[in-house]
């Protein structure tokens, strides 16, 4: 067993389960893909540590327990298209391709977006499109979405982005209010998305998904 290997084992065993995570599929996917692989390169040593992961101003990769948990409460199934917003370097997408029928991962940073298009090629998630572009315009000419995942926080989810959600889709979205957050859930009833809370967690709020701040005299 190598030494990565090792360390992913022990991130599902001391990370992921001990969060409530049992659902096999989820727990099956982080034990096979190599998360080392889709860190940047100076950041492979940390790639299993219990915490979210910098890589640029303000964005993050989620940590393991937050990834887990969301893709728990949202219940991806095996027949799903899901789109994944700030998909970074790929692991977010690689973990839901082993779970869904397809994933279209979007990231705004059209580099990271070729090395990610890579890794994941290289993993054999033939399953995962992505797509350089905004964040919050999200990617409409695959949708509508069964589900619709965030990697990041928000103050706020676009209309451009709940409009790609599916009617009876679900959507997963870390809110935050300053440096404390909630994950909810969301499911699309009669064109209109109704949120609930899954579990508390953090990371920064993602470009395009804050508050337009009032200016006052």
């Amino acid at each position: 067993m190598s030494d990565f290997t090792a360390r992913r084992v022990m991130m599902v065993d001391t990370q992921v389960r001990p969060s409530d995570v049992t659902k096999f599929p989820i727990i099956d996917a982080m034990l096979d893909v190599a998360r080392e692989n889709f860190v940047p390169r100076d950041r492979r040593e940390a790639a299993y540590v219990d915490g979210n992961i910098p890589f640029a101003e303000g964005r993050v990769i989620l940590e393991p327990r937050t990834l887990a948990k969301m893709l728990d409460a949202i219940d991806v199934q095996n027949d799903d298209l899901v789109l994944d917003i700030g998909a970074a370097f790929g692991y977010s997408s690689a973990i839901i391709a082993h779970i869904a029928q397809a994933v279209v991962a979007v990231e705004s940073d059209a580099t990271m977006s070729e090395d990610s298009q890579s890794a994941l090629s290289d993993a054999g998630a033939d399953n995962v499109i992505v797509h350089a572009g905004e964040l919050a315009i999200g990617v409409a000419e695959h949708g509508p979405y069964d589900v619709i995942t965030i990697e990041g926080g928000v103050e706020t989810v676009p209309t451009a982005i709940l409009d790609q959600l599916k009617e009876g889709g679900r959507i997963a979205a870390l809110f935050m209010n300053g440096a404390l957050g909630e994950m909810r859930v969301g499911h699309k009833i009669d064109g209109h998305v109704n949120w609930r809370l899954a579990f508390n967690a953090s990371a920064p709020v993602l470009p395009g998904f804050a508050k337009e701040r009032a200016f006052a005299l």
